[in-house]
């Protein structure tokens, strides 16, 4: 079994070929994919190997079987396996293995689920579960991106080569919806920071920030037409943005670093976001008019 990944180390490679080898044989697995930093090629030395195991709703695999598989290849045959659904509405379970070769992930995703939220992205409907994971949650459009870049390794059906196509292109009425709506969050939130700047209360200022940063992200992907896959890096990805204002990533991070601590900074911190949000609003293809003097 031949896998494109070539820069993937020989000894990763002969654990994966196993895992996939094991892991097809399962009854209820229809695919099988190598995702996370090894698909997107932005993998290091110490990188975890994401395996993402997809199964239908109505017919899903054995968590024991997948027990059983990851036990024969962790380190002194202890691994952590969940059932479906304990880590989550969106992440909704797998396993963490320590290998002799690295970390290796088991990622369940429930294909009825996954086709359910494509099609509903390219109507322009999102969904954001903030409780799902730090630090800020889990946007639906993960689903498009892990779809997009992920590697399939077992896909006889080819459920996989069939949602591949579905994402090809970026959905007019997702870019949209994403801009708008998250332009209008940040400008909410700024108007609420500004109220706490003037307290002089750190905690909900700060809180305003990041979320508001959040949002910008979602903007500026959706801008650049590109899917949202995490949070890990982000800045380094959007600093490559064509569609991006001068000096974004530098003046986004010096206000993150430094909120203040007294009203007198706060308030000019969030002064300072207003002038980042503001640039982003005036961007080439974005078309949000202010609502709120902020």
């Amino acid at each position: 079994m031949s896998f494109p990944l070539s820069s993937l180390p020989p000894q990763k490679q002969q654990l994966l070929e196993y895992l996939v080898d094991r892991l097809s044989s399962i009854e209820g697995v229809l695919a099988v994919v190598l995702g996370g930093s090894y698909a997107s090629g932005t993998f290091h030395e110490a990188s975890d190997m994401d395996i993402g195991l997809y199964y239908a709703e109505a017919s899903p695999f054995s968590i024991e079987a997948i027990r059983a598989v990851a036990q024969e290849v962790a380190e002194n045959g202890n691994a952590t396996v969940t059932g479906f659904y304990e880590w989550g509405a969106w992440v909704n379970g797998g396993a963490w293995i320590h290998t002799p070769q690295g970390k290796v992930d088991f990622l369940y995703r429930n294909l009825d689920q996954v086709q359910r939220t494509i099609a509903e992205a390219r109507r322009g409907i999102v969904h954001h579960d903030y409780d799902q994971q730090p630090a800020y949650g889990f946007y639906s459009v993960i689903y498009l991106a892990e779809t997009q870049i992920c590697i399939p390794l077992y896909d006889p059906e080819n459920r996989i080569a069939h949602l591949k196509q579905e994402v090809a292109i970026y959905p007019p009425e997702l870019k949209q919806k994403i801009i708008a709506d998250s332009l209008w969050s940040a400008e909410f939130t700024l108007l609420h920071a500004r109220a706490f700047a003037a307290q002089g209360d750190v905690y909900n200022t700060t809180g305003c920030l990041t979320r508001a940063a959040s949002n910008l992200t979602q903007a500026l992907f959706a801008l650049n037409e590109r899917y949202f896959l995490r949070d890990k890096q982000v800045m380094k990805t959007i600093a490559e943005f064509p569609l991006l204002p001068q000096g974004y990533v530098e003046a986004l991070q010096d206000i993150l670093a430094h909120p203040g601590r007294t009203e007198a900074e706060l308030r000019q911190s969030v002064d300072a976001f207003e002038k980042v949000w503001r640039s982003v609003t005036v961007l080439p293809g974005v078309q949000y008019v202010p609502r709120f003097k902020v």
